[in-house]
């Protein structure tokens, strides 16, 4: 049971991945052992997700290689099992594989005078992405540099979610639905009601997708404030980059989705 549990969480991860790709029209391509994507990919998001721990991925890892993408670019070892260092990669960080059964009960996360909503319009979703960032609305960055397109608001089996304190969004997720998973991403919280607020998040992702197992991944404090809503580990994951051969900025962050 596990072992699909953590097989359905890597595959929702690559759906995602490709997902946000699609929606700045370049999609990758999903063979049975990994996901690729031989274009330039949106900040933060990886050119592969291997979906099995199969050997025969360094094939389409060279493919990657050869395609000369720009600037780092990264792969996610879903099984943490590739050895790239000799292929130039670097280690950008670890993590773990967590799922929360459906089993368990909808966390509690009220906050006085919050309120959690779906995002359902292109202003919306700009403010949202500012406020992920850390960046203010209207920064000239932001406008430029979009992750998140205002085609993914069509998406049946994605929601963004916010946390909204009056006209200010403070808090924020994004829950996407495949099969039998709900994979939670792009979670960001301030340090104050941090906790109430990340059960908010994630209730709010149960209240859109209910009577499913939640799945994402963390590491570091994050992981441990996920376990303590019920979370439990699959198993471990790495991300690896590598510096193409241009200097082009599409710099990639702690949180690769």
């Amino acid at each position: 049971m596990e072992r699909a549990l953590l097989e359905q969480a890597i595959y929702n991860n690559a759906v995602w991945c490709d997902t946000v790709c699609r929606a700045h029209g370049r999609p990758g391509t999903f063979y049975e052992e990994i996901w690729i994507n031989r274009n330039p990919t949106p900040r933060s998001y990886p050119n592969a997700v291997t979906l099995t721990q199969q050997t025969d991925q360094k094939a389409r890892i060279q493919e990657l290689i050869g395609a000369g993408l720009a600037g780092d670019w990264g792969i996610k070892d879903s099984f943490c099992s590739l050895a790239l260092a000799s292929l130039g990669f670097r280690v950008l960080f670890e993590a773990e594989w967590i799922c929360r059964t459906a089993s368990l009960p909808r966390p509690e996360g009220d906050v006085a005078g919050m309120l959690w909503v779906r995002v359902d319009a292109p202003a919306d979703l700009a403010a949202w992405e500012s406020a992920w960032s850390g960046q203010s609305p209207g920064d000239s960055h932001a406008d430029s540099d979009q992750v998140f397109l205002a085609s993914l608001l069509a998406e049946h089996d994605v929601a963004i979610l916010a946390g909204c304190r009056g006209e200010h969004i403070i808090a924020g997720g994004i829950a996407n639905r495949t099969a039998d998973v709900v994979g939670l991403s792009n979670v960001f919280v301030p340090h104050s009601d941090g906790e109430r607020l990340l059960a908010g998040c994630l209730a709010a992702a149960i209240d859109v997708f209910p009577s499913l197992p939640i799945v994402g991944y963390e590491g570091g404090r994050p992981l441990a404030a996920m376990r303590a809503l019920g979370f439990d580990i699959l198993g471990p994951l790495r991300v690896w980059v590598k510096q193409g051969p241009t200097t082009a900025a599409r710099p990639p962050r702690r949180s690769m989705s």
